[in-house]
């Protein structure tokens, strides 16, 4: 296995808060999980990248999917014979999840401790206003700050009807849009890179995520395939990885997925004019369906909101657990996730600022 030095484990995103973290464990030793297999993880500590595996006393006490090491997770190690033995998960900073697939009532986790989710719709058959609120309301919940990415442009026939309509629902997300034909794509991605920046893809197979990252890489490290017949995504990658990118930070690429069930979901954010406007419905317990006083189907027939938004927020908001929910319990549950908002509207306004900034080529440290 390669030798890794602590200055290289730094490229892999380690900071300040998960090694004083782990002072706490002081017979064990700080890793970052790269890439997950069946059964087994690969890590990287300051030493090794080597291959680990669960401790049985972990196991036994894991009763989740989503409480197992995921790759982005800081994990704590010994090391035997080149084994490493995982003996716990520190604290997520975020967490990226699915509903887990024939297992009910669980989530899967797609990526850990991510600074910033990208989030991939091509502008072809796969473009789908649905999906991207769908992509938008999980990331949000995640408490990473999603990035919209376009792909394909060159195969749109009214590029900017279809930025418009992704706009109109990008709740403070930036918004880039990429095409064969660009050849400054690293360009575009750099303002999101940072030393020490977690950053991950998401979308539908097919898409394109990873001929970006072999982009961004500068490496064919990924391998890819053109799309299949009816212009349906092949699932080119099979698991999850990190990779350490040359313009900064590590990034995480992750399988294609053609539907991502909402196990948990930020509506407040990814739908923020609808909460704004339930704010004026005549009962605080509103369903938004036949009530009267509603302030929502007031401002669809008025046209002010569009039905396909109200039906998407509906249908999201029954997939991730609100529907049925008193307005207390509602409450209660929006205050669990406060801790990840934080940071992650911050630096979603940040991206905003900076990106009006580019615009202008008023970018901090001269124009992009």
């Amino acid at each position: 296995m390669e030798v890794i030095t602590l200055h290289q484990l730094k490229r892999y995103g380690v900071s300040e808060r998960f090694l004083a973290e782990a002072t706490l464990y002081p017979k064990e030793t700080l890793a970052r999980v790269t890439a997950q297999y069946r059964g087994k993880y690969k890590i990287v500590t300051e030493q090794a990248e080597l291959l680990a595996e669960v401790s049985g006393k972990l196991r036994y006490e894991t009763e989740e999917l989503a409480q197992y090491p995921n790759v982005g997770d800081y994990v704590m190690v010994t090391v035997e014979c080149g084994l490493a033995v995982i003996h716990r998960v520190l604290r997520r900073r975020s967490l990226f999840v699915r509903r887990a697939v024939g297992v009910s009532g669980q989530a899967q986790p797609v990526a850990s401790n991510v600074d910033v989710v990208f989030l991939c719709m091509s502008l072809n058959q796969n473009f789908s206003l649905n999906r991207m609120e769908r992509y938008l309301s999980i990331a949000w919940d995640s408490g990473a700050t999603p990035v919209i990415v376009l792909t394909k442009a060159d195969l749109c026939e009214d590029i900017a009807q279809a930025v418009s309509q992704v706009e109109a629902i990008s709740c403070f997300s930036d918004i880039l849009t990429l095409s064969m034909f660009d050849e400054d794509i690293r360009d575009k991605f750099a303002p999101y890179f940072a030393k020490g920046q977690t950053c991950t893809f998401i979308g539908s197979s097919g898409v394109g995520k990873s001929t970006l990252i072999n982009c961004l890489l500068g490496a064919q490290a990924i391998s890819t395939q053109e799309i299949g017949k009816g212009d349906k995504g092949r699932h080119t990658t099979t698991g999850r990885e990190m990779f350490p990118c040359p313009l900064g930070g590590v990034v995480i690429d992750t399988p294609g997925m053609r539907e991502m069930g909402a196990e948990s979901a930020d509506l407040s954010h990814a739908f923020g004019e609808i909460e704004d406007l339930a704010q004026h419905c005549r009962f605080r317990d509103c369903t938004h369906t036949n009530e009267p006083g509603c302030a929502v189907l007031a401002a669809v027939e008025q046209g002010r909101l569009d039905q396909r938004r109200l039906d998407s927020y509906r249908k999201l908001e029954h997939e991730s657990g609100y529907d049925g929910l008193s307005s207390k319990e509602v409450e209660v549950k929006k205050a669990e996730r406060m801790f990840r908002e934080v940071g992650g509207i911050k630096q979603a306004r940040r991206f905003a600022k900076e990106h009006n900034q580019r615009k202008h080529g008023k970018f901090p440290g001269g124009e992009m």
